[in-house]
């Protein structure tokens, strides 16, 4: 009873430490005042779990795990969602469960390709070369940011097994064209959703179409746990493969503090171990550890309650910085959301049209000395980053629209935290760079 009234107390104090530290923190002074791209948007609701799972003290798989892994799976109306450590480590299990011998004839092998863009972040692309599978790179709309889905047709041969691709911030790619391909030629769909949660795609969530999905947590993403991801998945074999990738590589699918839930835990027989082998210490896969903290999900079951809020935000400041741009479309490209989509913005992606007044880079170094946070997208053209210089690979076609981005494109940010008069900021400054640039 102590313990309990002790709690109700140190609730009630958190909520006043968050009023007192954090409201009314976001005041804005312009050109004092700095506007980042990304940011983590909270209330004392994420802080109040966050000290429950702290006095609770169980640091592993607990309530909090399994009601965030509820709330994903209502939100997005899929059968299983598995936490992970992060969107990247979402993404090595996603291809890794591939791998596995439990699939049979659909087993991805060492050498067999996989279709993604080389316009991206570099954890899209890192678990095909890390699992022996060879990437084949398509290039990307400049507009829309995604694969030309028309090219991907002269991309497969009998050792194409699936097409890995991202929505890119938050643009879904052509999923109707795709999943026609996928469906006539057997290849696995993996959708990289993790710069994309509450994006559509003929009404329907992003994240729910292909055979796996992916989410990141990451303080710049819609919700954020500090460091996390997901995988789900329709398919119960593929998410019982995921969750064992993710859990050492082991056979059994009992929970933390849970034993012999398949009541066969002393009289199975794998591999050439005896008879009976304790099924808690038989491993399936070389797999790994990349389970999320009870912590972390804490604050994402939390943050998802939020999404709804946080995509209309998001789309409303987009809408803000669209209208308040476009009439410079005369130097710029502005995003275009792709055909039959309705986009949770990542962000606000820019390219430069060709002209002999400036670059991108002067008009990013401009921003940035008025304190408006900009990003490159990403690795531009991943063949040209240090680590994947000498990996196997194919290109299809050519990458020019790939090395355009590389060298013209930069985002700003659209996340809930921006407000009106920021916005208003961003717009001056544009005008005004191009009053002293366009003479």
């Amino acid at each position: 009873m102590k313990s309990n009234k002790l709690k109700k107390k140190i609730i009630e104090l958190v909520k006043e430490y968050y009023k007192a530290k954090f409201l009314n923190s976001n005041e804005f002074f312009p050109g004092k005042s700095k506007i980042n791209y990304a940011g983590r948007v909270f209330d004392e609701k994420e802080l109040v779990n966050l000290v429950e799972s702290s006095l609770d003290f169980w640091l592993t798989e607990g309530r909090f795990t399994k009601e965030f892994e509820e709330k994903i799976k209502k939100y997005l109306g899929i059968k299983e969602a598995i936490l992970t450590n992060s969107g990247s480590s979402a993404n090595l299990l996603a291809i890794s469960a591939l791998t596995s011998p439990k699939l049979k004839e659909r087993r991805l092998f060492p050498n067999d390709k996989i279709i993604t863009v080389a316009s991206g972040f570099p954890t899209t692309v890192a678990p095909i070369v890390q699992n022996g599978l060879i990437p084949v790179f398509i290039d990307v709309n400049i507009g829309d940011y995604n694969i030309i889905s028309e090219r991907i047709k002269q991309a497969i041969t009998p050792k194409t097994k699936a097409i890995f691709l991202a929505h890119t911030l938050g643009n879904p790619f052509d999923i109707n064209t795709i999943l026609d391909i996928v469906k006539e030629h057997n290849l696995w769909l993996i959708e990289d959703n993790c710069d994309a949660l509450g994006s559509k795609y003929n009404d329907q969530l992003t994240g729910t179409f292909g055979h796996i999905a992916t989410l990141s947590f990451y303080p710049a993403h819609h919700i954020t746990t500090g460091e996390g991801g997901c995988v789900v998945t329709n398919n119960k074999m593929l998410a019982e493969i995921i969750r064992s990738f993710r859990d050492w590589g082991r056979d059994c699918f009992c929970k933390g503090g849970e034993n012999d839930t398949c009541g066969n835990r002393f009289s199975q027989q794998f591999g050439t171990l005896p008879i009976g082998y304790d099924h808690k210490y038989v491993y399936s896969h070389i797999g790994y550890n990349l389970k999320m903290t009870e912590m972390q999900a804490s604050i994402g079951s939390a943050q998802i309650d939020k999404i709804a809020s946080f995509t209309r935000s998001r789309n409303k400041n987009y809408k803000k910085l669209y209208d308040g741009l476009k009439g410079f479309n005369k130097y710029l490209i502005l995003p275009e959301s792709t055909l039959h989509s309705k986009p949770s913005w990542f962000c606000f992606i820019i390219t430069i049209k060709k002209n002999p007044k400036f670059t991108r880079d002067n008009l990013t170094s401009f921003l940035n000395q008025n304190l408006i946070e900009t990003r490159n997208l990403f690795t531009g053209n991943i063949l040209r980053q240090p680590a994947f210089i000498d990996i196997e690979y194919e290109v299809i076609g050519d990458l020019n629209n790939t090395d355009y981005i590389m060298n013209n494109t930069f985002f700003i940010g659209v996340y809930p935290e921006l407000t009106p008069n920021m916005i208003n900021y961003i717009i001056n400054k544009f005008s005004e760079f191009f009053k002293n640039h366009i003479k």
